[in-house]
């Protein structure tokens, strides 16, 4: 039997370490970009090159998300967590080894595999795990570790770009990118091992009719141990009355994903992911080297890397807050800043900024058509509102839109459907990263302005379709949808698995559970549960 740790926050941390493999991923092309070692290896990729080579591992990350609720359904999350982190240890070692552009971009596909696993799962996993009340912040969770995947991979590129002379030397050696790719390998090997010490999803083991190690699992998590706790056997009874009424419906999971009721839903789901990458973040976050050298800032390398200790600092806020704030005033507050910080981005880039064209062009900017000449304010203003946009990301859409698509489906479809979200995600993760370079160079400050648009649409889209969900368990998510009640208007306060606690409390309610099935009723006698539970170590 191995030990298996029931702390619900250190459960759902240990498996964000999934998010910090998709931040690895973020950054991995951020610090590299500008090394005379890569540029000369790679014979300087540029505008469809680079975006290719970038593009690589979201368009594996769209394919593991597809296959991603496959292994999650059939094997549980867990052992879908620790399929991902092998993907990420096989595909950083072809890249470590990389010896050009192919053996590099197949190297990438197959880590972001992983990325595309891990990004589906882990939510789901977390979401599953927790309780209403810091359901929100757990799951946040994902995003600060993204966070930190992308401030600890930038600085060890930071740090090896300064192998041999420096990223501007001639002779720089292919150890200034090959080192961080290989240190990457090591939190994909504490993931897999770590793993083996964290219980199976709750869920998923009652949606098996594993109900002895589901409820010994919600006992050591949400009581004591005590299977006979109210809130474990309130629990219980809701899950059970939510798998029953599904099975009852005797439709399958693919056709309930695109019944009206549901397809609104998945929509949303899809559309909220489609949005976290279309307001652009992520393109700061990958070519945020770009960026700076536009802005003819002093050293671009460690000016970015401000951004991304910005990104880690102003996540915590959400993690704090957000089961308190609500997930749709993030959302919305959040489109409305973003897409005025990159209106004014725009604004001054196209009023101040001049092509790069010779003389102006040199050695360290050639890879860029835009750029501010020798007007510091402007250049200190445009490096400002890229800070407040990032500043903006991480307190609002960061970890909502991971939050949010984890939550709202049933546990039939929840693995399917949030698999769905997450491909929108890396969809348009893999577009951007291909059609970012050639946008820079061709349409330059435009682009800003396009990407503000697709924020200004972000905000009525939420604001019509986006109802509230904070306080409800992942089981009341069909009263909060199917309700009839527009998105806009509040949600009743409260919680069925409240009163079903107190009432088991009071003694009005008897739940008794005969294993592989279950009834309640009211009643003042002594509330019981048939204790035929297997060994809590058996959750492998």
């Amino acid at each position: 039997m191995v030990y298996q740790t029931n702390n619900v926050y250190f459960i759902c941390s240990f498996a964000a370490i999934g998010g910090g493999l998709f931040g690895f991923d973020i950054s991995s092309m951020a610090g590299v970009l500008g090394t005379d070692a890569y540029k000369r290896y790679f014979h300087n990729p540029r505008s469809y090159g680079q975006g290719a080579i970038t593009a690589a591992m979201p368009f594996g990350s769209l394919i593991g998300a597809l296959s991603s609720s496959f292994l999650a359904d059939k094997y549980s999350r867990k052992v879908a967590i620790q399929i991902a982190s092998v993907f990420w240890v096989i595909g950083s070692i072809i890249q470590c080894a990389s010896v050009n552009v192919g053996m590099l971009v197949v190297g990438r596909v197959i880590a972001g595999l992983c990325v595309g696993i891990g990004s589906s799962i882990c939510p789901v996993y977390q979401a599953e795990i927790a309780p209403k009340e810091i359901r929100g912040r757990v799951v946040s969770l994902q995003q600060w570790a993204i966070t930190w995947g992308i401030l600890i991979q930038y600085f060890i590129q930071y740090g090896a770009s300064n192998i041999g002379g420096g990223p501007n030397n001639p002779n720089q050696p292919t150890s200034a990118f090959r080192i961080p790719w290989g240190v990457q390998i090591v939190p994909a090997v504490i993931l897999f091992f770590g793993m083996f010490f964290l219980p199976k999803s709750p869920r998923w083991l009652a949606s098996k009719d594993r109900w002895e190690e589901a409820i010994q699992v919600m006992a050591h998590l949400h009581g004591g141990g005590d299977i006979n706790h109210p809130k474990v056997l309130a629990e219980y009874q809701e899950i059970e009355e939510a798998l029953r009424f599904e099975r009852e419906k005797a439709i399958s999971s693919y056709k309930q994903l695109v019944e009206p009721r549901m397809l609104k839903r998945v929509l949303l789901g899809m559309s909220i992911q489609m949005w976290s990458q279309l307001c652009g973040m992520n393109v700061m976050m990958y070519y945020v080297v770009y960026i700076m050298e536009g802005a003819n800032i002093a050293s671009p390398l460690l000016t970015a890397s401000v951004q991304y200790i910005l990104n880690v600092a102003l996540t915590l806020p959400a993690i704090m807050y957000l089961d308190r704030f609500g997930r749709r005033p993030a959302l919305l507050l959040g489109s409305f800043f973003m897409m005025t910080f990159l209106f004014i981005v725009g604004a001054l880039q196209k009023v101040y900024g001049v092509p790069n064209r010779p003389p102006l062009t040199n050695s360290t900017n050639s890879d860029i058509s835009w750029l501010i000449n020798n007007n510091k304010p402007v250049s200190k203003a445009i490096v400002a509102m890229t800070y407040l946009f990032v500043c903006t990301f991480a307190t609002t859409w960061g970890p909502t839109s991971w939050t949010y698509p984890s939550e709202i489906f049933p546990t039939k479809i929840r693995a399917k459907a949030v698999s769905l979200a997450t491909a929108s995600n890396w969809f348009w993760n893999c577009v951007l990263a291909f059609a970012v370079p050639p946008l820079l160079w061709n349409i330059n400050w435009k682009m800003y302005m396009i990407f503000a648009t697709f924020n200004g649409a972000a905000f009525i889209h939420m604001f019509l379709t986006m109802p509230e969900t904070k306080g409800k368990t992942l089981e009341e998510m069909d009263e909060v949808f199917d309700s009839g009640r527009p998105a806009w208007k509040a949600i009743p306060k409260g919680s069925r698995l409240d009163q079903l606690q107190k009432d088991i409390e009071a003694g009005h309610l008897k739940v008794t559970a005969p294993f592989g099935g279950a009834h309640a009723r009211h009643s003042s006698e002594k509330i019981e549960l048939q204790d035929r539970t297997a060994p809590a170590g058996s959750a492998f």
